[in-house]
Order: structure tokens, then C-alpha cells, then sequence
């Protein structure tokens, strides 16, 4: 299972080269592909938005949440900031989403490096 992160997926949706967007072609195709809940707002926020778009990323299977899950967002945020790092509350909920669903995470944020070494999320980026 790939999960497909706002960055990336705006790079893919505006055409845009790279590695995670080759992954993202190939997820879509693939049906392994699954966003956020964070993510499917973050896209949805956009007051430009067409409505055919928003038809299709409503239509893209999302991570569900889990039993237990606010309190393990908590404690992963908490785990990262006591490195002395930064972990921003929508990026914590989308890394332990993922960890939850043992998805891989495409993309082009570089803010989930710290939940990589601290939590072990597999992430895929651009520049792979």
C-alpha cells in the first residue's frame, strides 16, 4: 500500500517529473494507492478546485482510522519532538496513519524525514 502525500500528488496532477510521481502513476493503476485523511482535506481546501477533481480524489480509497489512534498521533508527535525535532500535527497524523496501515508515504516533504529515523516510516520521495 503507497500513500500518496499532498506534495507529491499536486506534482503529479500538474505533470510535473520525478520519481514519486512515476510511483503515484504506477500506485493509481496499480489500485495500491490510498491518501490521507489529511491529505484528502488539504486538496479539498483548495477553492479552485474543479469539480471533477474533487469527484476523484473523493473516489480514492482513504486510510481509515483506527482504535486508538489519536493517542498514538500523541505519542509520536511527542517521541519526535523530544529529539529536539519539529513535528507538525497534520504531518504526525498522516506518518502514523501510515505506520498504522503499513503504507510506504510518497513525497516531496522533507518534514518526515524525523518520523523516519524516530518511528521507522518508509518514505518515498522525488528524489529517489
Amino acid at each position: 500500500m503507497l500513500c500518496l502525500d499532498t506534495s507529491s500528488l499536486i506534482a503529479y496532477l500538474q505533470g510535473e517529473d520525478g520519481a514519486d510521481v512515476e510511483a503515484i502513476d504506477q500506485a493509481l493503476m496499480d489500485h495500491v494507492g490510498v491518501l490521507s485523511p489529511v491529505t484528502v482535506s488539504e486538496l479539498l481546501s483548495d477553492p479552485h478546485l474543479s469539480l471533477t477533481l474533487r469527484r476523484t480524489i473523493l473516489e480514492l480509497p482513504t486510510l481509515p482510522l483506527t482504535e486508538g489512534f489519536w493517542e498514538r498521533v500523541g505519542l509520536l508527535r511527542a517521541k519526535v519532538l523530544k529529539t529536539g525535532r519539529r513535528a507538525k500535527l497534520a504531518d504526525t497524523i498522516i506518518a502514523q496513519g501510515c505506520l498504522d496501515h503499513h503504507a510506504t508515504l510518497i513525497t516531496r516533504d522533507r518534514d518526515f524525514k524525523h518520523f523516519m529515523s524516530v518511528a521507522g516510516l518508509r518514505v518515498m520521495t522525488h528524489l529517489q
